[in-house]
């Protein structure tokens, strides 16, 4: 039935239907007369091309940069559903940042890798940090911003804790603060179908997209994304990590040296909530925490919540 709706929204949006920065070129969405500019840039960690671009408002020289930390499964386009005024990349593009997006090896557009167990959480730590490295040697800047989506919370904190001088700023989205349950992962790569990229959107009773939640075109938009970019397979390093006994923390709040942001909906099925509401206990001094009520694991795609999410978002990265 997933299958079947999305084909269906798929042929009646197909003519307004935008890949975002599938090339170089740049696509002005529906709501959206800015125009933006887009690089990338050659990287490289042990043998592996990994993937590396910026988003800027075109004609400026951005002094604050945020890289943005993709999820399990699915790569970073998943920040730039380019549609009205959903992508998070453009958002803060236009408040003044150059938005930065890595790609973990073996997931969307960086080298393929052997052994999908490789990528675990620690491996995609140090990818971030080969990211933050090279920024600082374009930008001059030593301390930048950073944004993690779901097992991105678990590898940036990885690299906040290890690498705590090159950060300014964490935010910690739909944080997986500890083990999922435990289950023993046998195969090193997932293999990618259309209903799993959908799956973290809400149902309704009847178990159909709930459509007051979610745009149908931001379901097809960010199933095509993760079809076109993340193709048939993705590494399970990071599905093996967290699939563990839930007593089992996978987040050193602790060691996080950097004012953090924890922001979540009160309905997202990953998370452990007695950790969440006592995260402040562990966080330094000017951290924040912030429960959406109704919103889930994809509330940055959710109509009633993704402008809470925003505008929290900058708010915290702009005091």
């Amino acid at each position: 039935m997933k299958k079947l709706l999305c084909s269906l929204i798929s042929l009646l949006i197909v003519l307004t239907m935008i890949t975002a920065f599938a090339e170089p070129a740049v696509v002005v969405p529906l709501s959206d007369a800015i125009e933006y500019s887009y690089d990338e840039f050659p990287l490289e960690r042990e043998g592996i091309a990994l993937h590396l671009d910026r988003i800027a408002v075109a004609g400026t020289a951005p002094e604050r940069n945020i890289l943005l930390v993709h999820g399990l499964t699915y790569s970073s386009h998943e920040f730039d559903i380019n549609y009205e005024d959903y992508s998070l990349v453009r958002l803060l593009a236009r408040a003044g940042y150059a938005v930065w997006r890595v790609d973990v090896a073996g997931y969307g557009r960086s080298g393929a890798v052997e052994d999908g167990f490789t990528p675990n959480s620690d491996y995609a730590g140090e990818d971030i940090n080969a990211a933050v490295e090279l920024i600082i040697s374009e930008t001059g800047i030593d301390k930048i911003d950073i944004l993690g989506w779901s097992w991105g919370t678990v590898t940036s904190s990885r690299f906040a804790v290890k690498y705590p001088e090159h950060l300014n700023k964490l935010v910690l989205y739909a944080p997986i603060l500890s083990g999922l349950g435990a289950f023993e992962v046998t195969e090193d790569f997932h293999y990618n179908t259309w209903e799993h990229a959908a799956d973290d959107f809400q149902l309704d009773a009847d178990g159909h997209y709930d459509l007051t939640i979610t745009d149908p075109v931001v379901i097809e938009l960010y199933c095509s994304s993760c079809w076109h970019y993340d193709r048939d397979y993705s590494p399970n390093g990071g599905r093996r990590d967290l699939l563990v006994d839930p007593s089992e923390k996978l987040i050193d709040l602790p060691g996080i040296q950097a004012q953090t942001l924890v922001i979540c909906g009160d309905k997202d099925p990953y998370l452990n909530y007695d950790l969440v509401n006592s995260v402040l206990d562990d966080l330094p001094e000017g951290s924040e925490l912030v429960v959406i009520p109704g919103a889930s694991h994809a509330l940055m795609l959710e109509a009633p919540f993704y402008h809470d999410f925003q505008d929290n978002v900058l708010s915290f990265l702009e005091k």
